[in-house]
């Protein structure tokens, strides 16, 4: 106990357990739509845009976590174009848009002059971030939290009944157009949490998880963000108390629990 109270009093840590609670939040609101859309890759898709954009902002001197925003944004509204065009391929848009990213990133990350920048984008590095990182996640959570909110019935309809959403008056393709938007800026300031290789796993796993104990859609989301929170937390403690990669502990860690979960549902 003496331990954990000595990592939470330094200041690095405090901002790491403030930004990981914020992603916690944010991320399953958005996993929940891509899950029951089955858009899971769109989520792999913008993180490499994202990290594109972190290796362009390294180069030129601009914050990667503006930069990487900036560039996944300009991907995702390359995602709806590409999947307007091709309606009956639309998931050939996130595989175009990723190998579109990968090869921005593997390019300009040759010229980032500091590899071990780079990297802690691909793994998450949370403990530091700085006091301009904190407040920048602090207000596109808030923008993030206000957004799904307003627009929760559209997204509800849209997910189960796109088609029918459409007859309805819903605009379909204005609200499909800004999800992706916000996905875009959940990825990019998610990535130095925990690494812009695994955050989609952070927007499935608590999903899957909230599944198998939920009862109602809103009640998945409510859960899917319990489990997210609960993730971040013992994987950011572990993390510390280890030394070990915080993006990738805080996965496993839900990895655990989504397979204890599950046994425990077989077992009823």
């Amino acid at each position: 106990m003496d331990t954990l109270i000595d990592i939470f009093s330094q200041g690095y840590m405090q901002r790491a357990f403030a930004v990981a609670l914020l992603i916690s939040i944010i991320t399953p609101l958005i996993g929940n739509v891509i899950v029951l859309k089955r858009l899971s890759s769109i989520g792999d898709a913008l993180s490499h845009s994202s990290l594109a954009g972190v290796a362009i902002g390294l180069c030129f001197g601009f914050n990667p976590i503006i930069s990487a925003i900036i560039f996944s944004v300009i991907a995702a509204v390359i995602i709806e174009y590409i999947r307007g065009a091709f309606p009956n391929y639309s998931e050939m848009a996130t595989a175009i848009v990723l190998s579109f990213g990968v090869g921005m990133a593997a390019i300009f990350s040759g010229f980032t002059g500091s590899a071990s920048n780079f990297d802690n984008f691909l793994f998450g590095s949370i403990i530091a971030t700085s006091t301009f990182d904190l407040y920048t996640v602090l207000f596109l959570s808030v923008i993030v939290i206000l957004v799904m909110g307003v627009l929760f019935r559209e997204l509800f309809y849209i997910t189960f009944d796109e088609e029918g959403a459409k007859l309805s008056g819903i605009y379909v393709k204005r609200i499909n157009l800004a999800f992706t938007v916000v996905t875009a800026v959940v990825v990019s300031i998610a990535a130095k949490t925990v690494g812009a290789l695994v955050i989609s796993s952070l927007m499935i796993i608590p999903v899957a998880c909230a599944m198998t104990v939920s009862k109602s859609y809103k009640s998945n989301v409510a859960f899917s963000v319990f489990f997210a929170m609960l993730f971040t937390v013992l994987g950011l403690i572990i993390s510390s108390l280890y030394d070990l990669k915080p993006g990738g502990t805080i996965v496993l860690t839900g990895i655990v629990i989504l397979i204890l979960l599950l046994l425990i549902r077989k077992r009823r």
